[in-house]
């Protein structure tokens, strides 16, 4: 793992995004989350490096800011020193705490105050019930919205259903800094197969640096332990394959493999292992109404990685 503390401030530069499959895949997917483990930079940092990636050749790829609802102040206190006159609103994904009135009161003074600069549009909460669903509902404005990260045990059915019925949308943790953080890819397949059933659209966390499955150390200490990262081009993949109506022992197959020789990008879509196709078609429709991004405490890292494989 690359570390951020080392991401180099990109300078102002025309922007090009391919008119490709990556370029359909990879559109404003990366929900910058530089402020959480294992990267944890200081926040003038991540703010300044948000603020570079936004100006820089790759700010195409690039989502929300993340942050939590309690930084929400420290935040916009740093980001007004690089926010540039003209740019369009920069968009914040807030996670809540454990207090959800506190979090969501603190979310609509933000974007009362801040307005024309930055805009929390999105609050990520964590719930374990049907009751904490729809308690979340009653709270959160509808001028938000709210992804909700559930456990991935027996209660994943009736918690897709609740979140499909009630109009919100999901979040699943895939990974962390042990490696028991990390899912095992049949219950990501499951997760992914319960939401595109319901229609729900999701975002996912964590553990997803790499585009492709590999072994990595899971932090940046020296003898960081390591373990099986998934890779984020294997779950938005495996998520149009999802539907497509593909079966489980193929989308599981595909959310393990390691080897980029196995897929080819290019102007009409992708292939895996030659006969497996999806359409750009196909594409689009995997990220409206799936997969919408993914949170990384790194931006450089997917973006160099899918340049050393020649994607980008």
């Amino acid at each position: 793992m690359q570390n951020p503390q080392g991401d180099i401030r990109a300078s102002d530069q025309a922007v090009t995004r391919p008119i490709s499959s990556i370029g359909v895949l990879m559109a404003g997917a990366i929900d910058y989350a530089g402020l959480f483990p294992p990267s944890a930079v200081s926040m003038q940092d991540a703010v300044e490096n948000y603020a570079a990636y936004k100006r820089g050749e790759y700010s195409w790829m690039l989502g929300r800011f993340v942050v939590t609802a309690g930084r929400l102040n420290e935040f916009a206190a740093e980001a007004a020193k690089v926010f540039k006159a003209g740019e369009e609103p920069w968009r914040v994904a807030v996670v809540v705490g454990e207090d959800i009135e506190l979090s969501t009161y603190s979310v609509v003074e933000f974007n009362s105050v801040e307005r024309g600069r930055f805009v929390a549009d999105v609050m990520e909460i964590k719930t374990a019930s049907v009751e904490d669903i729809e308690n979340a509902c009653r709270i959160v404005p509808q001028t938000v919205e709210a992804y909700y990260e559930i456990p991935l045990d027996q209660r994943l059915p009736e918690l897709v259903a609740t979140l499909a019925l009630r109009g919100q949308r999901a979040k699943i943790r895939t990974g962390g800094i042990t490696p028991d953080a990390f899912p095992k890819a049949r219950e990501i397949v499951r997760f992914v197969r319960a939401c595109t059933a319901a229609n729900l659209p999701f975002k996912a966390t964590a553990g997803l640096h790499h585009p492709l499955r590999c072994q990595r150390p899971l932090t940046y200490e020296p003898n960081a332990a390591k373990g099986k990262m998934h890779g984020f081009l294997n779950l938005f993949l495996m998520t149009a394959f999802v539907r497509d109506g593909r079966h489980n022992d193929m989308l599981e197959e595909l959310m393990m493999t390691e080897d980029a020789g196995e897929f080819r990008f290019d102007q009409t879509g992708v292939r895996w292992r030659n006969d497996n196709v999806l359409t750009l078609f196909q594409l689009e429709q995997a990220r409206y109404n799936g997969i919408q991004s993914f949170g990384s405490c790194s931006f450089t890292e997917p973006v160099e990685d899918l340049k050393a494989l020649g994607i980008l």
